[in-house]
């Protein structure tokens, strides 16, 4: 997009806020102010509003066309560490995505095909559903040493009551991936089932639902590996130095393991 002094600016779309409000990161977003016009082409397609009033770094904008002619011309938003262009978009896509809404894939849902999930069901488990929206920690580090310091950005989930009833009879749960995890667990904290969270996984977190997780390599100083340390402990050292020595693939398109917290 290009703002009417001529100067383009990259939107990158994270939450959803109302029918045509959206909470964006913007890059370059220095210059940004309220009332600044966004164009495609010719066209104004949307305005900055402001500075998001939770997040100092983030910027609202308010859309006016529809969303899927504002986002015509963009592009799948992909890790930093991607570095080449995906051939069809639909890779970064799970095949249980129903709504465009997240800053990017949870990826531990890629490596599902129907193939797998007939598998999975001829095996005698079940499949329950969470709706979860991807946020901004997925693209943040930690940067500092004291994790009582990190500040948490909220997520938006909804968990079906059918699916969390199903949770609490089944023998053993497997969360497919941080984020379904973390939907489960915030639900089963706050008794909410329908909202936003800014849970925080860590060292001493009590789970409540999760017993095993499914989830790809992640980087250092993430607020994902915060959570791996949760549930297994000290044994994802072991886990990350034998997933090097036998050369896994790492991060979005990599490996996945299956982490089991009652596992001695």
């Amino acid at each position: 997009l290009r703002k009417r002094t001529g100067g383009e600016v990259e939107i990158l779309l994270l939450d959803q806020r109302d029918e045509n409000r959206w909470q964006v990161l913007a890059r370059p977003g220095r210059r940004l102010r309220a009332g600044t016009e966004l164009l495609s082409g010719d066209a104004v397609i949307g305005f900055v509003t402001g500075r998001d009033p939770d997040d100092g770094t983030t910027f609202e904008v308010e859309f006016c066309v529809p969303l899927d002619v504002a986002t015509r011309d963009g592009e799948v938003p992909l890790p930093p560490y991607i570095t080449t262009p995906l051939r069809d978009r639909d890779r970064y896509q799970t095949m249980f995505a129903q709504e465009a809404a997240s800053a990017a894939a949870p990826t531990a849902g890629l490596h599902f095909t129907p193939r797998l999930v007939d598998a999975i069901y001829a095996a005698g488990a079940e499949i329950a559903s969470v709706e979860l929206v991807v946020g901004l920690d997925t693209f943040r580090p930690v940067t500092v040493e004291d994790l009582d310091d990190h500040t948490m950005h909220s997520e938006r989930y909804r968990v079906p009551s059918d699916t969390l009833d199903r949770c609490r009879e089944a023998n053993r749960v497997i969360a497919v991936g941080t984020t379904s995890a973390r939907a489960l667990e915030s639900a089963a904290l706050t008794g909410s089932l329908n909202g936003r969270t800014d849970l925080f996984i860590r060292s001493g977190h009590e789970w409540r639902v999760v017993d095993l997780l499914l989830t790809n390599f992640h980087l250092p100083r993430s607020t994902l590996l915060v959570m791996i340390h949760a549930l297994v402990g000290d044994r994802w050292r072991h886990l990350y130095e034998h997933a090097i020595e036998e050369n896994y693939r790492m991060l979005s398109f990599g490996d996945a393991m299956l982490l089991n917290r009652h596992a001695g």
